[in-house]
This record gives C-alpha cells, sequence and structure tokens, in this order.
C-alpha cells in the first residue's frame, strides 16, 4: 500500500488523471491525501468533487479556502467572483450530496502512525499541535451543524489578525479559518499577513513564511500543505509544500508519503503534444 500527497487541484481534473495514472494508484490498496482547495479557477470542479467523493475512506482532503467560498456562495452568503468556476458544481443533480460530503471534511488530519500532519495552508507559530487539533475541532463542529450558514455568512475578513486563547464567537472562528487556510506570512509574534502573495523574499522583511519563524511551536511536526503556488513544490525540514501552481498552467506535484525518501511525482497543467 502506498500513501501518496497531492497538491492544490481546483478543478483540474485532467491532470489529476494524468498524475494518478503516472503513480499508478490503485484504489484498491493505495490511499491519497489532498491538500484542499480541491475546486475552483479550474475547468472541472464537479469531476474533481465525484472523484474524490467516490474514492471514500481512500481519500483523506482537508478544507482549503476556495472550497469554503465555495460552501459560501452555495448558502447564498456571498456571491461568486468572476473568475471563480462554481456553476458546473451548483447545477450539477448531485450538488447537494457533494457539498455535504464536502462540508464534513477536516480542517486539519493528522497520522501519529505515518508521522505527517496535512492542512491547507499552514499554523500560525503559537500553535502545538494540540492547539491545532483543537481549533480545528471548533470550526469543524460549527461547519457540521445547523448553524453552518450563518457561520459562512460572517467567515469572511482578516480580523483579528493574531491568535489570543481569550477570543471568542465569531472572531475566534474567522481566525481558525485564516489560520489554517490562508496564512502565508506573518510577523515574530504571530499576527497574519494577507497583503504579502509573492514568493519568499519578495515581502516586506517584517514578514517571515509562517514556517521560518523562530521558536514556532509546529517545528516538531512533519507538515504537508498547499495553498502558496508562488512557493511551489518545496521541501524543508519537516515542511512539505505542495501547491506547483497547476491551475495557472504549472504543475500538479504529488509525494510518497510511506516512502518520503521517493522523489516527487509530477505533470504538467497542459499534456505534452503527441509524438
Amino acid at each position: 500500500m502506498a500513501v501518496y500527497a497531492i497538491g492544490d487541484i481546483q478543478g483540474c481534473y485532467e491532470p489529476l488523471q494524468r498524475l494518478l495514472d503516472l503513480l499508478n494508484f490503485d484504489p484498491a490498496a493505495d490511499r491519497l491525501w489532498l491538500v484542499g482547495d480541491l475546486v475552483n479557477r479550474g475547468p472541472q470542479s464537479v469531476e474533481v468533487l465525484r472523484l474524490i467523493y467516490g474514492l471514500g475512506e481512500r481519500a483523506i482532503t482537508v478544507l482549503g479556502n476556495h472550497d469554503l467560498t465555495l460552501l459560501a456562495v452555495a448558502a447564498g452568503r456571498v456571491k461568486s467572483k468572476r473568475k471563480d468556476t462554481f456553476h458546473s458544481i451548483l447545477d450539477a443533480p448531485d450538488c447537494r450530496e457533494l457539498l455535504d460530503w464536502l462540508r464534513g471534511q477536516p480542517l486539519l488530519h493528522h497520522d501519529q502512525e505515518l508521522g505527517f500532519t496535512l492542512i491547507h495552508a499552514g499554523l500560525p507559530p503559537q500553535w502545538d499541535l494540540t492547539l491545532a487539533q483543537r481549533s480545528a475541532a471548533e470550526l469543524e463542529a460549527v461547519l457540521r451543524g445547523p448553524q453552518y450558514t450563518t457561520f459562512l455568512g460572517r467567515m469572511f475578513g482578516n480580523e483579528p489578525s493574531r491568535w489570543r486563547d481569550k477570543l471568542t464567537g465569531y472572531d475566534r472562528l474567522r481566525f481558525i479559518v485564516n489560520a489554517l487556510t490562508r496564512i502565508r506570512f506573518c510577523t515574530i509574534d504571530g499576527t497574519l499577513s494577507f497583503a504579502e502573495k509573492g514568493p519568499p523574499d519578495s515581502q516586506d522583511p517584517r514578514w517571515l513564511p509562517w514556517f521560518a519563524v523562530p521558536g514556532r511551536r509546529s517545528a516538531d511536526l512533519k507538515l504537508v500543505f498547499g495553498h502558496w503556488a508562488a512557493l511551489g513544490y518545496y521541501r524543508a525540514p519537516g515542511i512539505y509544500a505542495l501547491d506547483s501552481g497547476c491551475v495557472w498552467g504549472n504543475r500538479l506535484t504529488a509525494i510518497r508519503l510511506d516512502a518520503p525518501e521517493v522523489p516527487a511525482f509530477s505533470v504538467p497543467a497542459i499534456p505534452p503534444p503527441s509524438p
């Protein structure tokens, strides 16, 4: 049995199929980890959702910011933006079944045996595994509860920008969303920045990549994440960044978690011409 982790798909169904072929993925024996952002901006979001949903327990996905936005649009809490490509899902006959499944997915997955932790974007420097798991569970309970549409209408925004244990209500939940699904840069004290979206060293020097903050309390973890296309495929001790920008015309990347020494696998967003 092999366990593969795949970066942000964002509706790029055809590259996903080519990557699974490259992996010789066997749904009867192998498992997939997905870093979230299954949907949006790419042309075949509903096909991606159906594929991952159909794998059942063989696939583990965490929710990304685009997945949460889809839920908010479907609930009528926000309007689609011009570049969004949610229509294939919202018009699908199995839309409700797919969205109910998506809403039940976690924000964080930790596998003690494999020794890896799966998130979409990152963790603020104040969070260790216990606090991250507890915070993710708080948000998951709301998304799976009867008042989830109310929360989706209050989810968006950049404040509060810094974690405090005493945060409550929607402020607390909004920070958890932003930490797990939107973080790229922060200050040494954990203040999040959402204006900086480029690669490391392109930002104001006050801001650091979240995983480079000195004293980060999650430094003992092996973290698998996506979200940051400008960072690309990147590995450092305990850091496995897998968003290689497929939806922007670059590549879709996978690594093998049960054999992390194996080189990464990737396919181009656009297939090479036939000989």
